[in-house]
């Protein structure tokens, strides 16, 4: 019996031995599983058109927001002028100029190109949209607009408008598109459902741009030549209020928060800022700016606006971003860019700076045509004890992609491309 028992006692022991050394084998293991990354298209950017001579495709770059950095480019047709993003930045589309076509891809996707054809003689200029099924290019050379469908790229209709439309504005509901129409100094409404045209607007001499409102309710409307703004009531089709900017403004951007136009006048060297919640169209205050003033941007929480100038004089273009306070137009800082060769002729080239505030207010980002680059401005203080900036610090000019031009010389690389456009991503 005592041995029996002993040796009960002896394979427990064992058993218990194997167990606590073998645990670690038979225990179980938690294998982690990675999540597909997210969609970069949801990401904070923004994209820089740039041209690349007259005979060479151009490239649509897209910078992080976070990062400020170059994440992606891809190459688009002959002279892209102009870029639009359907809501959400599911789908980029560029306008290419110079050889009637429209080039259209997704972020998460940039090296896979599909190639939108217009009639021969279209050159097309601006692109716009609100909706999520179809964008619009208003063609300057045959005094149109193509509406071509998001689901198969294909040009759904051809409208008819007033002569050399060169900008586009849709109602944020997607109801309406306006086409500005420089030759003959109208607008044309269109119809989104059907693509008639609703009415044809006369509204002042040389009308170069045009925002909508938030509401849907309103357009606005920038008339170069005679130097007015025309309020267009959406339902009516009708100008219901007009301002004087001066003659010769040429830009303006809608500041949703404030409700407000922000309109540039290179001619008299101003900002005028405009109330428009009522028809009255109220000039808040019209602010000196440095002279060649071309473009503005205004930070989407209301806080600040950055003008951008260039002065050409010989044979050198100097640029620089002056900031504005929105509560009286004082200057809260200036911010010289560069001084480079003067190589981009504005009778070609309808922005030689062009500006953009990202959608979380923290970067300005300024593409500059002769210095081959996009300024990025940090608006917010960078409090990081290694590397402290106040705010409305330039942090980086960033490249624009490598050109088809020539190097400088032997072992050099070849200059970069043009950048002529920027538009903020979501």
């Amino acid at each position: 019996m005592t041995r029996g028992r002993a040796g009960c006692v002896a394979a427990l022991l064992a058993l218990v031995l194997v167990w606590s050394g073998c645990g670690d084998t038979y225990r179980p293991v938690a294998i982690p599983i990675t999540p597909p990354p997210p969609d970069p298209s949801s990401f904070h950017f923004a994209l820089v058109i740039s041209g690349n001579g007259t005979s060479n495709p151009g490239a649509s770059s897209r910078i992080d927001v976070s990062g400020d950095t170059n994440v992606a480019v891809t190459r688009v047709g002959l002279g892209p002028v102009h870029v639009a993003l359907t809501p959400g930045g599911g789908r980029v589309y560029v306008a290419n100029s110079l050889e009637d076509t429209i080039s259209t891809y997704t972020p998460s996707n940039f090296t896979s190109v599909t190639t939108v054809s217009l009639p021969a003689g279209s050159f097309p200029v601006f692109l716009a949209t609100t909706q999520t099924d179809t964008v619009y290019a208003a063609n300057f050379g045959n005094h149109s607009v193509s509406a071509i469908a998001t689901l198969n790229n294909v040009i759904t209709a051809t409208i008819q408008v007033g002569v050399n439309p060169v900008a586009l504005a849709e109602t944020p509901d997607g109801t309406k598109l306006y086409a500005v129409n420089q030759g003959d100094g109208t607008v044309t409404a269109i119809n989104t459902v059907d693509k008639s045209v609703h009415q044809t607007i006369p509204t002042g001499a040389t009308p170069v741009w045009a925002v909508a409102r938030s509401d849907s309710h309103r357009v606005y409307v920038l008339n170069s030549g005679s130097g007015t703004v025309s309020a267009i009531d959406t339902f009516s089709d009708t100008v219901v209020g007009t301002a004087s900017v001066g003659a010769g403004a040429n830009y303006m951007v809608y500041a949703q928060g404030l409700n407000r136009l922000y309109v540039i006048n290179p001619t008299t060297n101003t900002l005028s800022a405009l109330d428009v919640s009522t028809d009255s169209l109220n000039v808040l205050f019209s602010a000196p700016v440095p002279a060649g003033a071309i473009s503005v941007a205004a930070l989407p929480d209301g806080s600040r606006v950055y003008v951008e100038s260039v002065v050409v004089g010989g044979g050198n273009a100097t640029s620089q971003v002056t900031v504005l306070n929105t509560s009286d137009g004082s200057v809260r800082k200036t911010i010289p860019l560069t001084t480079v060769p003067a190589i981009c002729d504005p009778a070609s080239t309808r922005f030689e700076l062009f500006t953009a505030a990202s959608a979380d207010s923290s970067r300005v980002y300024v593409g500059n045509c002769d210095a081959g680059n996009t300024a990025i401005i940090r608006t917010t203080p960078n409090d990081s004890p290694t590397d402290p900036q106040p705010p409305d610090t330039l942090v980086l000019n960033l490249p624009a992609p490598v050109s088809a031009a020539p190097p400088p010389g032997p072992g050099q690389q070849p200059p970069p491309q043009n950048p002529v456009f920027v538009l903020a991503g979501p």
